[in-house]
């Protein structure tokens, strides 16, 4: 067993003697109901049908394919595997295999293709390493999801660019353009645990000098910066070790109180409903160094207070994956709130069964150009995909 769960297990009795009263209080009947799998399959087939159309479309050799995005399409590599193991289907989705056909093209094209961002040097070498980092991750996800031993010709040239593009101090160059919580000045983190996923999910991907040193590099970035992070950074850094053994914790009572302390920020940011809010985490820069730290738009922070999917079920996924028990405080109350608002959601003529999340950068729910139907749902597709990853973690 991995010495991170190992941990947790005494991180667990600590977290349980901690919880108050009002945190083992009861939900209402209906937050014990079951969910609806192809519900939930059936909106993000649809939104990826709807990224496909509307998404930007980048010169791919002789064609076009479409941009990758943090809020739609990486939750979609993610979780739509999960759910159709646990709805017993081995076959991959129509969006899955285009999504991987797409995504091989631009790790065929490499030096080549239009990159995500290239009106300057900054941006461009953001792009490249945002783009080995995604690519690496959706191809690993759908060789992991078609239950393969050995990673694909793609992956493997994937793989490749990973580690020609990783720096020096073992994160990668990332995309800044002021969004939270994936494009922003903290958003480095989370790629480098987006790269630790990719590195997990395939085994055979930890072969090989340049691997090897690697994720060396990789595990010293994600522990040495660990602390300094945001929540939502020290959450995907949890996660990230997960997939490498002793990634994040190490051994000793420093690293047993890093988790200590996380499990605490954690109980004193849960919701009394069971959820988290992503706008309670904070800790937002968006692209400043020092206060006041703004949105770049006006926001509508009496609906970004309420508990929402990719909050909740990042976090319920997180720790299920770090191995705390369903039964545990936390998760069990993040559970039944999962389970209680997968809601009917409605954008323009459209109407779906999902999880809400809302945007830390616009109020895209009262119109305007930044709230046409088909943007006002982007962190939603993140909720629904993460809230699904944390339910069938827990079954």
């Amino acid at each position: 067993m991995r010495l991170a769960i190992r941990l947790f297990f005494v991180l667990t009795v600590l977290a349980v003697a901690r919880v108050s009263p009002a945190q083992g209080t009861a939900l209402p009947a209906a937050a014990t109901s079951r969910w609806n799998r192809e519900a939930a399959a059936a909106y993000l087939d649809e939104r990826m049908d709807e990224w496909f159309a509307r998404g930007e479309k980048l010169q791919t050799g002789a064609g076009e394919t479409t941009c990758v995005s943090c809020h739609t399409v990486i939750p979609y590599a993610l979780a739509r595997p999960a759910l159709r193991r646990a709805m017993h289907v081995d076959a991959q989705t129509p969006q899955e295999a285009r999504l991987a056909d797409e995504t091989s093209r631009r790790v065929q094209t490499y030096d080549s293709h239009q990159l995500l961002y290239d009106f300057d040097e900054n941006k461009k070498d953001e792009s490249r390493g945002t783009e080995a980092v995604l690519y690496a991750l959706i191809l690993a996800s759908a060789d992991a999801g078609q239950a393969r031993r050995e990673p694909s010709e793609s992956t493997r040239r994937a793989m490749a660019r990973l580690w020609q593009r990783q720096r020096a101090d073992g994160a990668w160059e990332w995309l800044d353009v002021g969004l939270e919580p994936f494009e922003s000045i903290d958003s480095a983190y989370t790629g480098a645990a987006f790269a630790a996923l990719a590195i997990g999910m395939m085994p055979a991907l930890s072969r090989g000098a340049d691997a090897r040193a690697g994720i060396e590099k990789l595990r010293n970035y994600l522990r040495t910066n660990y602390p300094s992070q945001n929540l939502h950074n020290r959450i995907w850094g949890l996660l990230a070790s997960t997939s490498l053994d002793d990634g994040l914790i190490g051994a000793g009572r420093d690293e047993l109180e890093k988790l200590d302390r996380l499990i605490g920020d954690l109980q004193r940011r849960q919701r009394d409903d069971g959820g988290w809010s992503l706008e309670g985490f904070s800790d937002w820069r968006w692209n400043r160094t020092t206060a006041p730290f703004e949105s770049p738009g006006t926001r509508d922070l009496s609906l970004a207070a309420r508990s929402d999917g990719y909050a909740t079920g990042l976090i319920v996924y997180t720790l299920r994956q770090a191995g705390l028990s369903v039964e545990h405080p936390l998760v069990k109350k993040g559970l039944q709130w999962l389970r209680a608002n997968q809601l009917p959601v409605r954008a323009g003529d459209r109407e779906w069964i999902a999880w809400r999340a809302h945007s830390l950068n616009y109020d895209r729910e009262h119109g305007g150009s930044r709230g046409e139907p088909w943007r006002r749902l982007f962190m939603s597709d993140a909720a629904t995909a993460f809230a699904s990853l944390a339910l069938c973690a827990s079954e």
